[in-house]
């Protein structure tokens, strides 16, 4: 699997247009600024439905009526914030696909996902029940909890991904190199 994936990497590398969005003087710090902005959009929405729940903010107003206005943005924000996270990984897939940082934001991702799904779930099955409450029930805070400690490593290993600790360039432990998926032999940054 790792081999598909430098593999896949290196093909993404070769292309014109990634060279182009590393190597461009602006449109790269363009991509990256806007990718913050965006996260700082969504997030903030998104930290604000959790705190909801959990009854630590607005909680006088209904948590349906206050997650409704909240998801455009929300939804806005995570859209543009995908967009330019893939193009990132575009204009430097070699080195953040063999990125500890960046599998462990991949597979976290995949966390939010599903918890995102059962939060939206349980919240629509049960709402009527709780609406007016401060604090959600005890599933709803639970995702909640789950959310704002998953986005918040996300957010963490997103920034560790420019740094060089354990790239596969270095000699690094089995552990690293398995959980990096470097590949023996093949370095190319």
């Amino acid at each position: 699997m790792d081999e598909l994936i430098y593999n896949i990497a290196i093909w993404f590398d070769d292309t014109r247009w990634s060279t182009m969005l590393h190597e461009s003087y602006y449109m790269y710090n363009w991509v990256e600024s806007t990718h913050v902005l965006t996260l700082m959009l969504s997030l903030g929405m998104l930290f604000l439905i959790d705190l909801r729940m959990l009854g630590y903010a607005f909680p006088d107003v209904p948590a349906s009526k206050f997650a409704n206005r909240l998801n455009f943005p929300m939804l806005i924000g995570f859209t543009v914030m995908f967009i330019t996270g893939i193009l990132l990984f575009y204009a430097v897939p070699v080195r953040t696909s063999q990125s500890v940082w960046f599998r462990i934001k991949m597979v976290l991702l995949v966390a939010c996902a599903i918890n995102a799904y059962l939060f939206h779930k349980r919240m629509s099955e049960s709402v009527s029940s709780w609406d007016n409450d401060a604090r959600a029930p005890k599933r709803i805070r639970t995702g909640a909890l789950l959310s704002l400690g998953f986005w918040s490593i996300i957010v963490m290993c997103g920034r560790f991904i420019a740094y060089d600790w354990f790239d596969c360039q270095y000699e690094q432990s089995a552990f690293i190199e398995f959980v990096a998926g470097c590949v023996d032999g093949q370095t190319r940054y």
